[in-house]
């Protein structure tokens, strides 16, 4: 029988490259088409069979070591949920509840002591998964050593090596004792996790994923060292949006821990924090489901996809039930836990896959000639690391390089808030959890609470497609400031779109046009505004010297930092 790909023979790569030198028409191939990644290395527009050609490990299957298509036969994860504890009745309800609604995991968050048996009544321990972290975790720990935990499945988020020392805790000299005494109190009980590595508050603070990955494995390092048996640990880590990136991390921390210890890594992921947005806060319930997509694909022990609305409120009925639901569709509705390692075989993410290792092998050889994670972060080498990464993507959030909807691009114009933000930041040596959006949440906010309701009023004129694309341009602009914007569609002429401006009461004028219109009617615009409002030239012409000189000193462009710029016209109008 004739197979249908037989009709199509090989195209070599020098073909594919030779058609797209030509469509490039002499332009730098690598400038137009190579991603330099914030991980370290270059990604190449495409790949081909021959782009796995010396990549290790392709030919394992799941469960086998070094576990790169899984650590178990099936891709099953646990549907995690954390609930906060302030009372033990109360908590165990709301457990017996995310239970019953389809979760397979709990993470019972501990503010002070606890009374067990009340915050676990009718919970069946071996038919799911418990989690303990927060205020209390030894005592917690020691009590339910006493018990008899065959089968159970529990683990605990001590972590005084990056939960505790990394987020401004001291160093914690007797801890390793104390960890070491569980460990052989709970020896026969081979399924208890000790440790949480922590490893999503470096992608919280704004790490690379090559960042969190070398410096949750060196902790890892540093417990083993220690005294803890590897397979007493577990690691937490963050998904963001780099969806692609993000599977291949999964893959890669699972060939980088065996490589390390011998043994299979336990991961818990969590959505990130980093990319939810207080304004237009349902396009994080979005964010969430990609997000949980990629832990789905590269492949996790549990999964906990964060409520849409935790940035600014304790998590509501709704939010968390929207939160389980995201699993719940992934698994029955896609069907993503019937298939083990789905990224598997693609050139593109074998790829990336090896590259994540090689940049994380490189930094974990740094850490290890600095005397270990402890010695490496008392130097301050991780928040220095850490740090410089989370201010280059903020950089690329305040110029648009990255997009964070509903927040620096396409916010919702009619949204206001009023919400309780805490935006106050650690300082020092320490990891500073925070969130991509919040500068341009902190001046939108002051916008709302300031009193005003300062408004841009775009004058389209000249050549009307460009009118209409630059409006559109400055009115997402201006709203990502909570400035009001007043859009038109064309006006016939300067004069009569000049009044219009002036009746709206506007303090902000907006010329909208094509480059080549505005070296006459920019300065005509200025005359009949004069300085009943701030006047802006949507467009960075060529004219632009020129217009300057005329006394319009005020452009908005894709080149500009909408964060700083939008900052300027706020102190301009008295809001900042």
């Amino acid at each position: 029988m004739e197979k249908l790909f037989d009709r199509f023979p090989p195209v070599p790569t020098a073909d594919w490259e030779a058609v797209i030198a030509a469509d490039l028409k002499g332009a730098d191939r690598d400038k137009k088409l190579v991603w330099r990644t914030a991980e370290g290395f270059d990604v190449q527009p495409y790949y081909r069979a021959e782009n796995l050609e010396g990549i290790p490990f392709l030919d394992t299957k799941a469960g086998e070591y070094p576990y790169l298509r899984g650590t178990a036969p099936d891709n099953d994860w646990r549907v995690h949920q954390t609930i906060e504890v302030k009372d033990a009745r109360e908590a165990n309800a709301m457990a017996i509840l995310a239970l019953e609604a389809g979760c397979t995991s709990i993470g019972f968050c501990l503010h002070g002591a606890v009374d067990l048996d009340v915050l676990l009544k009718d919970i069946v321990l071996t038919a799911a998964d418990v989690v303990f972290s927060g205020d209390g975790l030894r005592a917690v720990a020691e009590k339910l050593a006493e018990r008899d935990l065959k089968g159970v499945n529990i683990a605990f988020a001590i972590d005084p090596v990056v939960g505790k020392m990394s987020m401004g805790g001291s160093r914690c000299e007797g801890c390793w004792d104390n960890i070491k005494s569980l460990v052989s109190k709970y020896g026969a009980f081979p399924a208890v996790r000790l440790v949480t590595v922590g490893g999503h508050l470096f992608g919280d603070s704004g790490s690379t994923i090559v960042q969190e990955l070398a410096f949750a494995l060196a902790a890892g390092k540093e417990y083993v060292a220690g005294g803890v048996p590897a397979d007493r640990l577990r690691f937490s880590l963050s998904i963001g949006s780099n969806y692609f990136m993000e599977i291949a991390k999964l893959r890669a921390a699972r060939v980088l821990w065996a490589e390390l210890s011998g043994a299979k890594i336990v991961v818990h992921a969590v959505t990130s924090r980093w990319n939810q947005t207080v304004y237009d806060p349902y396009v994080n319930m979005l964010r969430g489901t990609t997000e949980a997509m990629s832990a789905a694909i590269g492949g996790v022990h549990s999964l906990e996809v964060t409520p849409f609305d935790v940035s600014f409120e304790d998590a509501t009925d709704f939010s968390r039930r929207i939160a389980r639901n995201v699993q719940l569709l992934l698994k029955h509705g896609s069907h993503f836990d019937e298939v083990v390692d789905a990224g598997g075989g693609s050139y593109y993410i074998e790829n990336l896959t090896n590259s994540i290792i090689i940049e994380v092998r490189k930094l974990l050889a740094l850490v290890d000639q600095k005397g270990g994670y402890v010695k490496a972060f008392e130097s301050g080498f991780v928040v220095g690391q850490v740090d410089e990464s989370a201010a280059n993507k903020s950089k690329a959030v305040a110029t648009r390089r990255t997009v964070l909807l509903g927040a620096n691009q396409y916010p919702n114009f009619s949204e206001t808030s009023d919400a309780d933000v805490d935006f106050s930041m650690a300082e020092g040596n320490v990891l500073k959890p925070r969130r991509g959006a919040v500068e341009f949440e902190q001046i939108r906010l002051a916008t709302d609470r300031s009193g005003k309701k300062p408004t841009a009023f775009m004058l389209t004129c000249g050549t009307l497609a460009m009118a209409r694309a630059r409006a559109q341009f400055a009115c997402n602009f201006f709203a990502c400031g909570g400035i009001k914007v007043v859009d038109n569609t064309f006006f016939a002429s300067v004069e009569e779109g000049a009044k219009a401006a002036l009746k709206s009461g506007a303090e902000i004028v907006v010329v909208c046009a094509a480059d080549d219109d505005y070296a006459t009617l920019a300065p005509e615009v200025h005359r009949l505004i004069g300085d009943r409002a701030i006047v802006v030239v949507a467009g960075a012409p060529a004219s632009q010297s020129e217009l300057e000189a005329a006394g319009i000193s005020h452009f908005i462009s894709v080149r500009s930092n909408v964060l700083e710029t939008l900052k300027s016209y706020l102190k301009e109008l008295g809001i900042l």
